[in-house]
């Protein structure tokens, strides 16, 4: 009976690895967004740490524009070397990170900071190319100084192929600088929502 479970429980184990030979899979915005199931998860195994939730003052209080810009500059943010990019990709990218941080009042820690930073954002891209288009797929997980995943930030942007090229090389620096910004927004957007 004992060798009947272990071979049922080797089965499956296969069934579900052969499910993922697909990159369409692997690679679709889908494939990496959170779900319920995995946030559920996240949470019982304490690696996702919602925000508090909200006192009566709180909800009812809507939040000014300078309380907002406050919380988004005292949170320190060093971003960790990005997975999955190419020099070619990751300097545009870089660049305008850098350039809208410091528009949106958000203070970059270097990676020669002594003090350690707020939050830690380590970001994770694939590019592909289908016909003329070429989507470049990016991930960045928001983490506190213990390691601890806070946040997570996703998404895709689907662009022309630059100089018929193919994957990275069919990247325009105008597609990275665009992520650079929805990064950005959406990460001024999230630090606005955090209790402080």
């Amino acid at each position: 009976m004992r060798r009947w479970f272990g071979a049922a429980a080797c089965l499956s184990a296969l069934a579900a690895l052969s499910a993922c030979n697909s990159s369409k899979d692997v690679l679709e915005p889908s494939a990496i967004a959170p779900t319920e199931q995995s946030n559920a998860l996240a949470r019982t195994e304490g690696t996702d740490t919602p925000p508090p939730p909200a006192t009566a003052a709180e909800a009812g209080a809507p939040q000014n524009a300078a309380q907002v810009s406050a919380v988004v500059a005292r949170t320190r943010v060093q971003f960790a070397p990005i997975v999955g990019t190419p020099v070619e990709a990751a300097t545009p990218l870089t660049e305008r990170l850098g350039v809208q941080a410091r528009a949106r009042g958000i203070t970059l820690a270097g990676s020669t900071d002594t003090s350690p930073p707020g939050i830690i954002m380590r970001g994770y891209f694939s590019a592909m190319t289908e016909g003329s288009d070429t989507t470049v797929v990016y991930v960045w997980d928001v983490y506190d100084p213990a390691g601890t995943r806070l946040h997570r930030i996703n998404g895709q942007h689907k662009a022309p192929s630059a100089a018929g090229g193919d994957g990275w090389s069919a990247v325009a620096a105008s597609t990275m600088q665009a992520i650079a910004d929805s990064t950005i927004d959406d990460l001024a957007s999230w630090l606005a929502t955090r209790s402080g």
